[in-house]
């Protein structure tokens, strides 16, 4: 009879340890293809990771507040900030992961000095990645802001303007779309790898590898230090992770550690 409690309790002990599950929402490229990468090795660790890609930088974190989704990987700290801050939640950043510079696209010039008086540019909609657009722009020379370093500018902030820009501010997953259709197009790595666009080729203007907008995975402060999460953590830190990055995006998109 001890015999049989004691395999018992171990088919228990294993059964839970299998069934350990993580629910992570992620945007398409390369969130999520980073996450179907560490898949196999959590599975080993006794961890089922779903993951559920999202086209959009919000509902990624509305259903994490809201309990629907365990974690999502999508975002960099200054955006997390700006949506806790408007949305009064309480998300938080369990480990940094990579980096997606952001670029300036034309389907119809090849620098940027070819840009006419008038040009219609598009930038993402949201604060922080707004902001940092029209910050790549002013180190690129086309505009000066008000505040040279604040990264929540709008083009109301814009002090200098010798091209006489024109500024839309569209969703950062449309912008793809309708890069064809004007002058230039600011463009978050993640959806310009979508669109089949080569950062490291085809970008007029890039930020470099300094950029501060390093990539995070995020959670709720009540699950942020759960086992699960930190075998999820661990392994989007791993050499074996890293070689991937490197080697399939070229440079589109750099490890963080």
């Amino acid at each position: 009879m001890k015999k049989l409690l004691v395999a018992c309790a171990a088919l228990f002990a294993l059964q839970a340890h299998a069934d350990e599950t993580l629910n992570v929402a992620a945007t398409a490229v390369p969130h999520a293809e980073i996450l179907e990468f560490v898949k196999p090795q959590l599975a080993k660790e006794g961890v089922v990771l779903n993951v559920r890609v999202f086209t959009d930088y919000v509902q990624p974190n509305v259903q994490v507040a809201e309990k629907r989704m365990d974690a999502n990987f999508f975002q960099h700290q200054p955006y997390l900030n700006e949506f806790n801050a408007g949305k009064g939640t309480d998300l938080v950043a369990v480990t940094g992961v990579h980096l997606e510079p952001l670029g300036a696209y034309s389907s119809k010039y090849k620098k940027l000095d070819e840009l006419p008086g008038g040009a219609t540019v598009v930038i993402p909609n949201d604060a922080t990645n707004g902001g940092r657009a029209l910050l790549l722009l002013q180190s690129a020379g086309l505009i000066k802001l008000k505040n040279p370093t604040d990264i929540l500018s709008t083009p109301k902030d814009i002090v200098e303007n010798t091209k006489d820009l024109k500024f839309r501010e569209l969703e950062a997953a449309t912008l793809p779309r309708v890069y064809t259709t004007v002058d230039l197009a600011l463009i978050n790595t993640n959806y310009a790898l979508q669109a089949k666009l080569d950062p490291s080729k085809d970008a007029l203007v890039i930020e470099g590898k300094d950029s501060p907008y390093v990539n995070i995975l995020v959670a709720r402060p009540d699950n942020k230090d759960s086992p699960a999460m930190q075998k999820l953590a661990a392994a989007l830190h791993s050499p074996e992770l890293k070689q991937f990055i490197l080697e399939k995006y070229k440079g589109a998109v750099l490890p963080a550690f």
